[in-house]
């Protein structure tokens, strides 16, 4: 039951109930009736007006204390109250698969003229995004372009830029299903070529993996008449599991096997598009494809991943006004509170303000502000970094690193400004000439960092 509705229930008790008592008592001392009977009606006035009392207690003061605490820690800048981040088998509206979310009941905040300036601009692209910031619908949605499928874009931006439609061959491959070993991760290619050999053929003399791919990629060619897509989603999964590890150097050379063909069949290929945190240039991906444009830090897709403040007005409005009404604030005061919380990530020089939006989602869609992208968890190499530079990643709020070393440099554990940045702990705070200060991107970040250092 709602609160305003025990409110009221309690109301009109409150009003109702000295005149009740009076009738009872009225009732009961009537002359001429037993002293037994007067003792029952008094018995039954105490059990009634205890237990109302009772009620009344629970019902309104208890979650009136919640919601006053709550508005405390807010104001405080403590999300560490009343829930803690559930699992996320329960949060819908971060659905992954751009199909399933535009046939089902989702909302879609439409980044669909951004997407199409994606798969129409260079032909070999990398994109790094943090953990959770929407890379894997970003690759379904291209996917979808890809095969032609017009239906599901009905109704989005892209349809005033695209008229031809037309329908390619797709390779997809999801790297965080490619295990945390060299031998899982060759399993997991195998399984993927297998399942678009079976499309598109299989020849007996291609034994490798990278032979493999090369062979379906110019088949799918030949078949189709037309240049095919191949999108790598997550590509740093199994590399970031086996760092440091005995494993990272066999994993980093089946990649540099396999992704060979990229280069070497790009008349087959209108599209190839990588998604990842990190970036490993002493894999094919990076050294062999020499003109693999990192688009991370290119102004006009700063947002193409997370929430603009003008997306979350326009496409949120009634979370939102619900949000403040759950605690008792205007919708001005959420939005500054949501802004100082989950927004404040930049990814180039032109500081296009990025809301978080695993957090943003999920503070909207349960009307909870808490700690959710935090979490999550982290990873092998940020466990590693934190052990290591205990004494000195927390001095690195506002620090200075030199914008192309940030923007051209392999993640190393000598230099934990490019991880942490990379991953999401720290963000563009400010240009100052052909440099960066990096800096906690919101509170959440921030509180969680200086707790996880000075525990």
């Amino acid at each position: 039951m709602k609160l305003r509705t025990k409110l009221i229930i309690a109301f009109v008790v409150v009003m109702i109930f000295p005149v009740t008592f009076a009738l009872i008592a009225m009732h009961a001392f009537v002359p001429g009736r037993g002293a037994e009977i007067q003792q029952l009606y008094l018995i039954a006035v105490v059990l009634t007006t205890a237990f109302l009392i009772l009620w009344i207690y629970r019902s309104v003061s208890v979650p009136l204390e919640k919601l006053q605490r709550a508005a405390r820690n807010i104001k405080e800048g403590n999300l560490d109250f009343e829930i803690k981040a559930e699992s996320n088998d329960e949060i819908g509206q971060l659905c992954q698969d751009f199909e399933e979310m535009r046939r089902g009941d989702y909302l879609y905040v439409d980044k669909t003229d951004i997407v199409w300036q994606l798969a129409n601009g260079d032909k070999y692209n990398f994109l790094s995004r943090p953990r959770r910031f929407g890379k894997s619908l970003l690759c379904s949605t291209l996917k979808c372009y890809f095969e032609g499928r017009k239906e599901l874009f009905e109704g989005l931006k892209i349809m005033q830029v695209e008229d031809d439609w037309v329908k390619r061959p797709v390779i997809y491959l999801s790297m965080s299903l490619g295990g945390s070993s060299a031998q899982e991760l060759r399993e997991y290619l195998h399984n993927v070529l297998s399942s678009y050999e079976k499309i598109y053929g299989k020849n007996p003399d291609e034994r490798s993996l990278g032979n493999r791919l090369n062979g379906i990629i110019q088949r799918a060619y030949e078949q189709f008449g037309v240049k095919i897509a191949v999108i790598v989603d997550e590509y740093d999964v199994p590399l970031q599991h086996t760092y440091e590890t005995n494993q990272h150097d066999e994993c980093r050379e089946i990649y540099r096997n396999f992704f060979t063909g990229l280069k070497d069949y790009g008349y087959c290929i209108k599209c190839v598009f990588i998604t990842g945190i990190t970036k490993f240039t002493q894999i094919s991906l990076f050294s062999m494809l020499n003109t693999l444009t990192n688009v991370s830090f290119d102004e006009q897709y700063s947002a193409i991943c997370g929430l603009t403040h003008d997306e979350l007005v326009q496409y949120y409005s009634e979370e939102i006004s619900k949000l403040a009404s759950r605690y008792d604030m205007e919708v001005s005061q959420v939005l500054s509170e949501l802004k100082a919380t989950y927004d404040g990530y930049h990814f180039s020089r032109k500081l296009q303000n990025v809301y978080n939006p695993f957090s943003m989602l999920n503070a909207l869609s349960r009307s909870q502000l808490n700690s959710y992208w935090i979490a999550t968890g982290s990873n092998e190499i940020l466990n590693n970094l934190s052990k290591k530079y205990v004494d000195e990643i927390p001095s690195l709020d506002g620090c200075l690193i030199d914008a192309d070393y940030l923007e051209m440099s392999d993640v190393n554990m000598e230099e934990p400004k490019l991880f942490l940045y990379q991953s999401g702990y720290l963000t563009i705070k400010a240009v100052r000439g052909d440099y960066y200060i990096l800096g906690y991107p919101n509170k959440e970040v921030k509180k969680a960092c200086l707790k996880w250092f000075y525990p």
